[in-house]
């Protein structure tokens, strides 16, 4: 059964399990509005899409879903703005300002959900960020705002301005978080909590309680069970060598060795133990996740869902030797 959250400023529940819908691009409807149906009728409420997916195509085939099936009252729209693009970084007010009234007008929404920044700059400073924000907010073009691969230190920064001010902080994070170290970085400015390395970024989330909504739970498809320690240099896809050359170590092959055992014991698939590993953290996450069918959606709900225990997420995490 599926599990929900309340964020505030929302006024829905927001699903423990996020359909992500980067592969949504109003190509072939009948094919993408079924898989939005069928994971909408398994109780996901959570829908993440982003202004750079597609060139816009995505937040267009979505809002058409959207609006078809009568279901803007019923379902969490995230939507994703101020992403880098090939010239430079575009986390400023005015980017900020531009992407929220293309996303309004791709949708064909009066207001966006919750409103996540894609990308960080640090040179940037917070105070603007969080009153352009704001002002959104008041103005009812978003319900609330986070931040997607910000540094914790970042987000307190700017909370700490907005508590301050007087404003609506950050309500929100979407970091990496795998049992999978991120050994190199897939695009540029990412932000992983994953690994004994960010253990204390994982702290700061603990105590601060801030919903996470985590993105590569199985690590770019590195808990797939496609990979072997054998068969890394047989991969030609973007996508493929991209998960070689960020997860394909051998610590993480350690992880998957556990994650097989586990599974044969438990009549789990790797990737349902992979992504019980993270959600049987303690701590409030949201996972996305980019299922390819409804079915493909139900085994992740069922593994969402299932609790491992602190020895068994220790190891796995390769923290102990015995299980």
């Amino acid at each position: 059964m599926m599990e929900y959250s309340n964020i505030p400023g929302l006024k829905n529940p927001v699903s423990r399990l996020v359909q992500g819908t980067a592969m949504i691009d109003g190509s072939n409807p009948a094919q993408e509005f079924a898989l939005l149906d069928g994971v909408l009728e398994l109780g996901c409420t959570t829908f993440d899409t982003a202004h750079v997916y597609g060139k816009g195509k995505n937040e267009r085939a979505v809002g058409a879903w959207v609006r078809e099936r009568g279901v803007r009252d019923d379902v969490v729209i995230i939507a994703k703005g101020a992403h880098h693009n090939e010239d430079r970084k575009r986390v400023t007010p005015y980017d900020i300002t531009a992407d929220i009234h293309d996303s309004l007008a791709r949708f064909q929404f009066d207001h966006l959900d919750l409103y996540i920044l894609h990308r960080d700059d640090p040179s940037v400073p917070v105070e603007g960020i969080i009153d352009v924000l704001n002002e959104h907010q008041k103005a009812g073009n978003i319900l609330a705002f986070g931040a997607s691969n910000w540094q914790p230190e970042r987000i307190q920064a700017a909370n700490t301005y907005a508590k301050q001010s007087n404003q609506t902080p950050f309500v929100a994070s979407s970091p990496n978080y795998s049992l999978a170290e991120q050994v190199k970085e897939p695009w540029p400015d990412c932000v992983s909590i994953s690994s004994n390395n960010n253990a204390d970024a994982r702290a700061y989330y603990q105590k601060t309680g801030m919903p996470l909504f985590t993105w590569s739970s199985l690590a770019g498809g590195f808990f797939s069970g496609r990979f072997n320690r054998e068969n890394l240099n047989s991969f030609d896809g973007y996508f493929d060598k991209l998960c070689v050359e960020c997860y394909c170590y051998e610590d993480n092959f350690k992880r998957l060795d556990r994650v097989k055992e586990i599974a044969e014991k438990k009549g789990l698939s790797i990737p349902q133990v992979a992504l019980a590993f993270v959600m049987s953290q303690p701590l409030n996450i949201h996972a996305l996740v980019g299922c390819q069918t409804p079915d493909e959606f139900k085994a992740n709900a069922a593994a969402a869902a299932m609790k491992l225990s602190s020895k068994e997420l220790e190891y796995l995490d390769l923290k102990i030797d015995v299980l």
